[in-house]
């Protein structure tokens, strides 16, 4: 059966995007990205499969053990569950090889780096989440880089006009 050009595609359940984080783009300069998975109950995953958590708020940090957490971040308590429902704030933890947890905790020993989830999503099934060693932004650093978005916003309607006026 052949697939008509306007149609739709199928919303895959298994690799879907649940949420992300637009205000650490805004906040912070994001250095380097990890994926790692996540410790959830079995309540917390039916929740994010309705497509429901916020990450602004979240962070991450390393435990004495040298686990890392995921600290404040949402995921709401599932609607259809009973006594054994999860907290909406708990601390999760994430999954990561040795080698990136080692890497990752020696960069955020400098100064003014902190660790920010960047989105939660399903991969094959199982619920990730990217996150980003990332530098706190000053106030004209934002001003500065809201100014470029601008500025390309308008080289872009401009570059536009001008090939529709072209042809």
């Amino acid at each position: 059966m052949a697939k008509k050009k306007g149609a739709k595609k199928e919303r895959d359940p298994n690799n879907s995007i649940v949420a992300t984080n637009r205000r650490a783009r805004h906040d912070y300069q994001i250095l380097d990205k990890y994926e790692a998975g996540l410790v959830l109950t079995g309540t917390e995953v039916k929740s994010l499969r309705e497509g429901t958590a916020n990450l602004t708020d979240g962070f991450a940090g390393f435990s004495p053990g040298g686990e890392l957490w995921l600290e404040q971040v949402t995921i709401p308590e599932y609607l259809n569950g009973t006594w054994t429902n999860h907290s909406a704030r708990r601390k999760r933890k994430l999954l990561l090889h040795h080698k990136e947890l080692v890497k990752i905790s020696r960069q955020i020993e400098d100064p003014g780096l902190t660790i920010v989830p960047m989105s939660l999503y399903f991969k094959g099934g199982r619920a990730k989440v990217e996150i980003g060693i990332a530098r706190g932004k000053r106030e004209f650093d934002k001003r500065h880089t809201l100014k470029e978005k601008q500025d390309n916003r308008e080289a872009q309607r401009a570059m536009r006009y001008r090939n529709l006026r072209s042809s």
